[in-house]
């Protein structure tokens, strides 16, 4: 099994490693599953989530293929590449999710992207509970270097506090 290249996918280290690139409202902050109106999570050993808040909050890596210790050739031969997260919401409150990976070049220019629409969970009309997204990049061409991986949300009733979206166990991947 390859191993995860993001750092602190699950919060166990608070925001270290993640830039915050949107720190809305009252901005991210981490949380003891199964949190306030929240959902038992399916994987074992995952134990916090991070949270959002009534304004954007997006959080970002930028994983160095050649700092992990790939070789060029290795990268170049064009590996899969598995993004994923796991996202929920409250049972008291909907919110928005959305997120992005790009493959890019030694430039940081994007090779290829993953970018699905935005999802929107509302407690009255759907479960809200867990749910996994996942993406395997491949046939992207030679060239790749580095990986961005960003995530958030926000809520959708703009209560005061941490009622946002919920991510976790994010991973990227690859396989040589």
């Amino acid at each position: 099994m390859a191993n995860n290249l993001l750092k602190n996918p699950s919060g166990e280290e608070q925001l270290d490693f993640w830039e915050l690139t949107e720190n809305g409202g009252s901005q991210w902050k981490v949380e003891d599953m199964p949190g306030d109106c929240g959902h038992d999570f399916c994987l074992d050993g995952v134990t916090k989530y991070f949270v959002t808040s009534f304004e954007l909050c997006l959080k970002r890596q930028v994983i160095d293929l050649l700092a992990e210790d790939f070789s060029g050739e290795q990268l170049d031969a064009q590996p899969p590449v598995t993004v994923e997260d796991w996202y929920c919401g409250r049972t008291d409150c909907g919110c928005t999710y959305q997120m992005s990976a790009s493959l890019l070049d030694e430039n940081q220019e994007v090779i290829q992207e993953f970018k699905p629409d935005h999802v929107t969970l509302d407690p009255d009309f759907e479960d809200c509970s867990w749910k996994q997204i996942k993406h395997t990049f491949s046939d992207y061409g030679p060239g790749l270097r580095f990986i961005t991986f960003e995530h958030g949300g926000q809520d959708t009733k703009f209560w005061d506090g941490w009622f946002g979206v919920r991510v976790t166990g994010s991973s990227v991947t690859i396989e040589v």
